[in-house]
């Protein structure tokens, strides 16, 4: 069906009835107290790896070349990854692309250890996203927020950000995207799949899962109803993300343009263009509706709404009224 396939890659600890613990404990971290094998920061429910050995680090690279030879899998998705030295993935990152060029996504977030965005394409954005539930819940001024998003930027295109609103970690403890968010949340998903880098989506979005909490460690079968209030909404943002020559991701040939206007306390708009073809993004991130005009000439030109299909020419008006909350996605014809 045309699907890339990564899978979960968990290299900084086992379980405690891993077959290494009996084969090769040597493998392992240790206690200097006790001797017994070193529990990982705050779960007691696994125990770390010693990446100082070579005969571990081998052995790591070889079971992940055993996923790409056997499975032909297309990329990992590399858990904690910054609990792992970083060099230990400059060493094994080219011996396993050696057998066909994969993606290497990293849960660590690259405004906090920058030397492994140097390693992976892809890092979590854990900063934003905590920050956009404190600018929510706080009512805290948009420029917080925008400016930590100019951090982001300034790391450069060469590794790309994952953004996302929810995953199976902040579900299960923190809360779903909409207890976290509340009116936000579908204008910060409009922000994940259309501003530079890569969207993360998690199961059951489209329905929403607005009040349910998956649990962690137990089965928890999502409730399907058969209603999925939100499909149209993640196709079109996930085929626009996925078709689009200028909502490409780490493209050096693509250029965002953040827009001034008349309310830039309550909005963000942002122009994303790739040589001819362009969109826009207007987000009213406020409790207020907003009645404002985009004053950058950067603007202009006929463009159709992404959602509605229904057209605007930016080259005579370039005023807006929003809701509060709303989003407003724009394609140049």
């Amino acid at each position: 069906m045309g699907f890339k396939v990564i899978i979960d890659w968990v290299a900084n600890h086992t379980g405690w009835d891993h077959v290494w613990t009996k084969s090769h404990p040597d493998y392992y971290l240790h206690d200097s107290t006790t001797g017994t094998f070193q529990v990982a920061s705050g779960m007691d429910d696994i125990i770390e790896l010693n990446f100082q050995n070579p005969a571990l680090r081998k052995a790591m690279i070889d079971a992940m070349k055993f996923w790409v030879k056997e499975c032909d899998i297309d990329g990992f998705r590399c858990d904690l990854a910054s609990w792992v030295e970083v060099d230990f993935w400059q060493e094994a990152r080219p011996l396993v692309d050696a057998l066909k060029p994969l993606f290497w996504l990293g849960e660590f977030d690259e405004l906090e250890s920058p030397d492994y965005g140097k390693v992976f394409d892809a890092s979590y954005s854990w900063k934003w996203m905590h920050k956009t539930k404190d600018f929510y819940q706080q009512h805290q001024p948009l420029h917080e927020l925008l400016d930590l998003l100019q951090q982001y930027s300034n790391i450069g295109d060469s590794s790309m950000r994952a953004w996302f609103t929810t995953n199976h970690d902040e579900n299960s403890w923190n809360g779903t995207e909409y207890e976290k968010y509340g009116d936000m949340a579908k204008a910060l998903a409009v922000f994940s799949c259309t501003w530079n880098g890569v969207p993360l989506i998690y199961s059951g979005q489209e329905l929403p899962l607005k009040d349910k909490r998956l649990k962690f460690f137990d089965k928890d079968p999502i409730p399907w109803t058969g209603k999925y209030e939100l499909h149209d909404f993640y196709k079109t943002l996930l085929n626009l993300h996925s078709t689009h020559a200028a909502l490409r991701g780490g493209d050096p040939a693509v250029q965002t343009v953040k827009l001034s206007t008349t309310a830039d306390d309550k909005i963000f708009a942002y122009l994303r263009r790739n040589g001819a073809d362009e969109v826009l993004v207007v987000l009213n991130l406020s409790r207020d509706g907003a009645r404002f005009d985009i004053t950058d000439n950067a603007l202009n030109g006929s463009f159709v709404n992404a959602f509605s299909e229904t057209p605007n020419d930016f080259s005579s008006s370039k005023s807006f009224d929003m809701q509060p909350w709303e989003y407003l996605v724009y394609i140049k014809k």
